[in-house]
């Protein structure tokens, strides 16, 4: 590491903590964001000199905790004495509400920080927003940058997260055992949004969105970290773990995205999908199964296969059974009929995707599959009408290029026909 490469890693490493207790004490997430930079500039001219501290999440907690009480003390010079008093005493109060906090079984302030974020009150927008923002501290231009938006859109984003948050005065509720567990649902969930943020980017954008995959798979350790004998969590690190394992390999030079089945597997992060396989394996041992473990156990078929011809596609298509019953969803059908035709042909799974029509009926891979299963079966004139409408509904260059080159596989098996006879 450089000389202050160190130190950054130690301030993001630290961050989630520092600002979660900061934001315990202060109850108010501007003023606990403040006191945490105020901290963070301290450190950049403290540790050069003196090194780093033997705890640096302590360390910034005790500082920003200081700058926070003084900041405070000087907006509020004119006022009474006693109001001042008052703020001394914030400690006793605080390490009550805490105490009452961590006795509902919160795991620490880094989990309350996350319970936050993922408050009922906020759209999940905001939730993603102010997660990026707060837990890992990217900056509002490096968030809106991610999200292809403007600065300014952003900054109102994250702003009236703040303002709903304190309006429900957020940090000092304390739920009960089922609205706990509500929202651990909803902390996964952010985080898995987050990475599909990333993931779901072209080739033309991939670089600029991937951090949110990396972000993402931080966030799911850390919230393993919490729970670790959650299976549902380790399913969700698995999946993304398995998921980012073949980042180097889902895009060519040109940006054009590569399927999974023409990917070549030699890029595929090994180390990445070790991990990934000893969690679900782990997981799938506690036999208390869902949706995130369905993922993972079915994203893990893929990474055990050397060859696409090895991949088992019959279970594939039974655990997209079990996902249709615990998570019912189109795209899941979908996705389920992608495996079924490797296992039943591509007439059952035109027969399983065609009820869907009404609900994807905007939907990009809808028509895509539909296409790919027409050109399968030899109807090449439903197909072009598939894939050109697909291309109408691409979200990215990368995804209309990739249904372009199957139009540009069509045209030439065409021809070729064409001049047989």
């Amino acid at each position: 590491m450089t000389d202050t490469a160190w130190i950054d890693a130690a301030l993001a490493s630290a961050r989630p903590q520092a600002v979660g207790a900061l934001l315990r004490y202060f109850r108010n997430l501007d003023a606990a964001e403040e006191a945490y930079q105020n901290a963070c500039l301290r450190a950049l001219k403290s540790w050069p000199q003196n090194g780093p501290p033997r705890d640096p999440a302590s360390w910034l907690i005790m500082v920003g905790r200081n700058a926070g009480i003084d900041e405070v003390r000087r907006h509020r010079k004119l006022e009474a004495l006693p109001e001042d008093d008052l703020i001394s005493d914030l400690g006793d109060a605080e390490e009550q509400v805490a105490e009452r906090l961590d006795g509902s079984h919160y795991r620490d302030d880094i989990l309350r920080l996350l319970f936050i974020c993922c408050h009922p009150d906020l759209p999940a927008t905001q939730q993603i927003a102010l997660a990026l923002r707060i837990v890992s501290g990217l900056n509002v231009k490096q968030i809106a940058r991610a999200f292809l938006v403007s600065e300014a859109a952003m900054e109102q984003r994250i702003t009236r997260a703040k303002a709903r948050v304190a309006e429900a005065k957020v940090p000092f509720e304390t739920p009960g055992a089922v609205e706990r567990s509500e929202r651990l649902a909803s902390v996964a969930a952010m985080i898995y949004l987050i990475f599909n943020e990333g993931y779901s980017a072209g080739g033309d954008t991939a670089d600029i969105r991937s951090p949110l995959c990396e972000e993402a798979l931080r966030l799911s350790r850390l919230l393993l970290r919490l729970f670790q004998s959650e299976p549902e969590i380790m399913g969700l690190t698995a999946l993304l773990l398995l998921l980012h394992a073949r980042a180097a390999a889902r895009f060519d030079s040109d940006g054009a995205v590569i399927l999974l089945e023409d990917q070549d597997r030699a890029l595929w992060n090994k180390a990445l999908i070790a991990e990934g396989l000893a969690l679900i394996d782990k997981a799938m041992r506690h036999r208390r199964s869902g949706p995130y473990q369905v993922q993972a156990a079915i994203s893990a078929l893929h990474a055990r296969a050397e060859k696409p011809e090895d991949t088992d596609w019959t279970q594939i298509d039974l655990l997209y059974g079990a996902l249709e019953v615990m998570q019912p969803s189109p795209v899941v059908t979908l996705n389920r009929a992608v495996a079924a035709s490797k296992v039943r042909g591509a007439q059952a799974a035109l027969d399983m995707i065609e009820p869907l029509a009404p609900r994807l009926s905007n939907y990009f891979h809808y028509f895509g599959v539909r296409g790919a299963f027409l050109m399968q079966l030899g109807r090449d004139e439903e197909a072009r009408v598939a894939f050109d409408r697909a291309i109408a509904l691409a979200n990215t260059s990368a995804e209309a290029a990739h249904i372009r080159m199957h139009l540009d596989r069509l045209m030439r098996d065409s021809n070729s026909a064409k001049v047989a006879r």
